[in-house]
């Protein structure tokens, strides 16, 4: 019995052993690995001097995060010329005074924001290979499922106010400006589509007259918002949402984008295109994860620092 069972035990344990070693490395070291991805994006009037522009996303802070915090705090040691976040900061209802006391420094730099899904209600406990499910069954979010019922409710105002004290302006299906070096920037916004909150109809029209450059903001980068907001002639998209997969296969990449869009534009910059129009398209994997699911593998944390540049 034991030369029959021996060699499917050994590779059993085996088996585990490697298993177990790679959760120990996707839960604690590379979710914690935090990294700056740099992009270049040349939408920027001839001549003009580029803008240093600080991408964060997907923070989903939990209470006692200590590295986050200050990782995030010394982002601005970067010196950007504004700060764009693209929403999802909480993942612990307790957790908004350390979202503020990380982003604190940053809140010193001129910002625009939108929210996600997780800022508004607390993430439930759920199977990962749901999203493979859901992904085959074409369902994300609201967008495809009935609505979430007994969900924790986030106490996500005060963040709001924090943000709108600091300057930052708030983007959900609105429209902004900033004047930066010269430069007058327009934004338009859309509340979480993942949770069918986008209301294009309210900002459409495209990029506003006198404007040396129209960004368009928008958490999950569903193709409904990516399309309007290219049809519209928009040069450049900025989302997050997707946490670039979170878990990946290396040298293939991402399994599931927890949205419509395709797996190849999960993370970084791409381009989206609508007829003859063509807009820059940068989806941030983000730096945090849900806090019943806190493992990374072949995806580590990331903000982004997206030099505009002139146009070519």
């Amino acid at each position: 019995m034991r030369a029959r069972y021996g060699v499917p035990l050994k590779v059993t344990a085996v088996g585990a052993a490697v298993g177990a070693a790679g959760l120990a490395y996707a839960a604690g070291f590379e979710a914690r690995s935090f990294r700056l991805r740099r992009v270049t994006v040349p939408v920027l009037p001839h001549g003009a001097r580029p803008l240093r522009v600080l991408q964060v996303s997907d923070i989903h802070m939990v209470s006692g995060q200590r590295k986050k915090r200050a990782w995030l705090q010394s982002l601005a040691g970067l010196r950007p010329d504004f700060v764009v976040n693209t929403g999802d900061n909480l993942s612990d209802p307790d957790a908004v005074p350390e979202v503020l006391d990380a982003l604190g420094p940053l809140m010193e730099y001129p910002g625009v924001y939108v929210f996600g899904s997780n800022d508004y209600y607390g993430p439930r406990l759920r199977n990962p290979g749901r999203y493979l499910l859901e992904k085959i069954q074409g369902k994300h979010g609201l967008n495809g499922n009935e609505p979430a019922v007994g969900v924790v409710h986030n106490p996500w105002e005060p963040m709001r106010d924090a943000f709108d004290e600091a300057g930052w302006l708030d983007l959900s299906n609105t429209r902004g400006r900033l004047k930066l070096d010269g430069l007058e920037l327009a934004f338009t916004g859309l509340d979480d589509p993942h949770i069918k909150r986008d209301r294009y109809a309210e900002v459409q029209g495209g990029p506003e007259a006198g404007a040396d450059l129209s960004i368009g903001v928008v958490h999950a980068p569903y193709l409904r918002s990516l399309d309007a907001f290219t049809a519209d002639g928009y040069p450049l998209i900025l989302a997050g949402h997707t946490h670039g997969g979170q878990l990946c296969i290396p040298f293939y990449g991402a399994l599931v984008t927890n949205c419509d869009l395709d797996t190849d534009r999960v993370k970084g910059l791409s381009s989206h295109t609508v007829g003859d129009k063509r807009a820059y398209l940068h989806v941030s994997a983000g730096c945090g994860t849900n806090r019943y699911t806190p493992v990374r593998f072949a995806c580590p944390p990331e903000a982004t620092l997206l030099t505009l540049a002139p146009k070519a």
